[in-house]
């Protein structure tokens, strides 16, 4: 069953999603989803997230039972925040440190320097004006 999100309400503290449930056969059903706005909060859930996070809620439901009304309860609102919680610890381990060079005292400013003792580093002005 595919789930469309025809719109929603605000209903006391609540946001109330509405889905269009289409079934193989083109047959619809209407569900909604009541998500406390105050849950989301406590728990770091953007209320941009919220319509996916519902729609995913119907699509776990289970097939035998067809419930066309449902809450976001607390429960599932933790076990999205531990799920992303887990998931940026895992992008910061896999991300590995940065590589810095540390040039050693002799070389320290060659960079913007030039190299004074190759074969193709400029001649000091010294030498070029002729030193008299």
């Amino acid at each position: 069953m595919q789930f469309i999100l025809t719109g929603f309400s605000q209903d006391t503290g609540f946001r109330v999603f509405a889905f269009d449930g289409v079934a193989a056969d083109r047959t619809r059903t209407a569900y909604t989803i009541r998500a406390d706005l105050a849950l989301t909060r406590k728990h770091g859930i953007r209320v941009q997230e919220l319509p996916l996070l519902c729609r995913g809620l119907l699509e776990r439901g289970n097939e035998g039972e067809q419930k066309c009304t449902m809450i976001f309860t607390e429960e599932e609102m933790g076990l999205y925040e531990r799920t992303r919680v887990q998931a940026r610890d895992a992008a910061i381990q896999k991300k590995k440190a940065p590589r810095r060079f540390t040039p050693s005292s002799s070389e320290a400013g060659n960079g913007w320097r030039g190299a004074r003792d190759s074969k193709t580093a400029p001649m000091p002005t010294e030498q070029l004006l002729g030193s008299a």
